[in-house]
């Protein structure tokens, strides 16, 4: 993913049956989060490190 240097970051969706959208914002390489089934529109923003870890706990918990 690129940063942005629009205002409000590019949503990229998930692809088949998964509802996950993230953006990463270009100002403050921030990563957010948000759920296409959420009727708050809640936005959840983190680090590219955190979400980096993220990323490698769920491929490690789900590969073993």
């Amino acid at each position: 993913m690129r940063p942005s240097s629009k205002p409000w970051p590019r949503w990229r969706r998930t692809r088949r049956d998964a509802c996950l959208h993230v953006a990463v914002s270009g100002v403050a390489e921030t990563v957010h989060l948000t759920e296409s089934s959420d009727p708050a529109h809640s936005i959840l923003s983190t680090t590219p490190a955190a979400f980096g870890a993220l990323l490698r706990a769920l491929k490690r918990n789900n590969h073993g």
